[in-house]
């Protein structure tokens, strides 16, 4: 088959400028190279160092392995949600946290679309189902909050269906607060030169080829629409017991090490070594819908 048979190439606005993208095209385009980095208001002219980020890293895993001592001497339980756009980084990062600690206790929930029996449950309800116990920490990579973006753009919910959830999830929050879950809520926040390099290595690198999926083709010229539903639900599930942390992760150096100091620092856990934390980098890191404003 001929490789004009195959292209899916696409017209996009790009800053105010029409621009073709055609992901099946080896060579990554000169105006998503140039702009990849800074996109999306990111502040940093460079990523970190990779060395210094390893040091660093590691030094927070330490940590994290006396969080999952604490939590099962204190039977404490953590849910944290990492949400975010398609290439957003919320697989590395959730594998950043999980690297060092026993997979007994710590757990990644990643589902697959519902099947038929779940579509007639209450909605949280097979969510639910993967909660953690005393002792447990549980990694949502998506979430419940998929109602709030991914359906209503994608049309795979009614409008009914979509408001009903943006009332229905600060109770269902303020329920899990109530019963004494520490819960974290993420936003990766790309710009949008990074998701298409992102996209395109996916493409073309045999290792992450599987990563692409036909939702990531699909959602392509979607960027406003995603931008919108993105607004609405930090702006109407955002609160002082359940906050959204965004985390700005054009570099996912930077991002990983600032979100698992957020984490860390939150946690009353035995032998914190501040100094081993460090400070969080406030360009990187803030809270709901101000922070990318």
């Amino acid at each position: 088959m001929k490789e004009a048979e195959t292209s899916r190439a696409v017209t996009l606005d790009i800053r105010g400028k029409s621009r073709q993208f055609d992901i099946d095209n080896p060579e990554l385009p000169g105006w998503i190279k140039d702009h990849a980095l800074n996109s999306g208001g990111f502040p940093y002219d460079d990523k970190m160092d990779k060395q210094k980020y390893r040091k660093q890293l590691e030094k927070l895993q330490v940590e994290l392995v006396k969080v999952q001592y604490w939590l099962k001497s204190s039977g404490k339980r953590v849910i944290a949600l990492f949400e975010g756009r398609d290439a957003a980084g919320k697989g590395g990062m959730i594998s950043s946290i999980r690297a060092f600690l026993n997979p007994r206790s710590a757990h990644i929930v990643a589902l697959d679309k519902p099947t038929d029996r779940e579509l007639g449950q209450w909605y949280f309800q097979r969510y639910i189902a993967h909660f953690p116990s005393a002792g447990e920490i549980v990694l949502f990579d998506r979430s419940w909050y998929n109602r709030a973006i991914v359906e209503p753009v994608m049309g795979f919910c009614t409008p009914q269906q979509y408001e009903d959830f943006l009332k229905a999830v600060p109770r269902f929050e303020d329920t899990l607060h109530d019963e004494g879950f520490i819960f974290f809520k993420f936003w990766l926040d790309i710009g949008r030169e990074m998701q298409l390099k992102r996209f395109h290595d996916r493409r073309h690198e045999p290792l992450k080829v599987w990563k692409l999926s036909p939702m990531d083709i699909a959602a392509l010229g979607k960027w406003d629409e995603y931008t919108e539903k993105r607004d609405v639900m930090l702006d109407r599930t955002h609160n002082e017991e359940t906050p959204w942390v965004v985390v700005r992760a054009n570099d996912k150096r930077r991002a990983r090490i600032n979100l698992i100091r957020h984490m860390l620092l939150s946690l009353d856990y035995d032998g914190k070594d501040k100094d081993a934390i460090g400070e969080i980098d406030d360009k990187i890191l803030g809270f709901g819908p101000n922070f990318l404003s």
